[in-house]
């Protein structure tokens, strides 16, 4: 028999009791909180996407101000005209790019600065790949003499997985801008710019939005809930109802 209080009350619970409910309600507590954690990362991220858009919407930095910037990643995701001459020489491709669901590359040229030695990287736009040859590349025309470039700033070109460095060469897994400056001897600034605009000299330009991620954090909060409010009932059911249901029987 369990122990009964002296003046009447109910039985006391037993240790069992007591450790499955703590436990239970410590998992609930941890749960409930990574799915306020997750809703949390969505929150900071959709301000972030604010943020872009905003940037985005800001006076696009001509040549000047943009080789007067100290701190470029301040300027992430800002406007940019810029005038030049193409390296074309100097020009890579950047394998598994896909675009509207098709594979390609990512067709990447440097751009001297007008009156200036420095040089940025460009994302120019994208090519499709030939599935008999991966070698053979779809034609890129790139105009001699002075050229004016509309985008926008980027960091560094996006990073894929890849097991082993790449060997220099025309197409590649990845670029870093560092290591390519010291490959070619180039005046990089630590930025690329992505050119937008309509399809043109062979190339498509109809670049995807950032992927924040919101949806997944979204995805990850209600199944972090969902999780706890499952505890919650089974907590109910098997400490206190169905108890109860088989002291009624009896």
């Amino acid at each position: 028999m369990k122990p009964v209080d002296p003046e009447g009350s109910p039985p006391l619970r037993s240790g069992r009791w007591w450790l499955l409910t703590l436990a239970t309600w410590a998992m609930i507590g941890l749960t409930f909180s990574l799915g306020r954690w997750q809703m949390n990362r969505a929150d900071y991220k959709l301000g972030l996407a604010a943020a872009i858009e905003a940037r985005t919407r800001e006076p696009a930095l001509d040549q000047a101000a943009l080789l007067a910037q100290t701190e470029l990643a301040l300027q992430l995701h800002r406007s940019v005209q810029l005038q030049g001459r193409w390296l074309a020489e100097r020009t890579v491709y950047l394998d598994n790019r896909p675009m509207g669901g098709r594979a390609g590359f990512w067709v990447i040229t440097p751009l001297q600065l007008q009156g200036s030695s420095q040089v940025v990287l460009v994302q120019r736009g994208w090519i499709g790949r030939d599935f008999m040859d991966r070698q053979r590349l779809a034609p890129v025309q790139t105009p001699e003499g002075s050229v004016q470039v509309n985008g926008r700033l980027a960091l560094t070109p996006g990073k894929l997985y890849q097991l082993e460095p790449d060997v220099p060469g025309l197409i590649r897994q990845n670029l870093e801008i560092s290591q390519f400056r010291s490959e070619t001897g180039l005046a990089l600034l630590d930025a690329l710019v992505i050119q937008t605009g309509a399809p043109s000299e062979g190339l498509a330009r109809s670049w995807d939005a950032p992927q924040l991620g919101v949806d997944k954090h979204h995805g990850y909060a209600f199944q972090w809930f969902s999780l706890s409010g499952l505890l919650v009932v089974l907590y109910i059911w098997f400490q206190w109802i169905a108890p109860r249901r088989r002291k009624n029987r009896l």
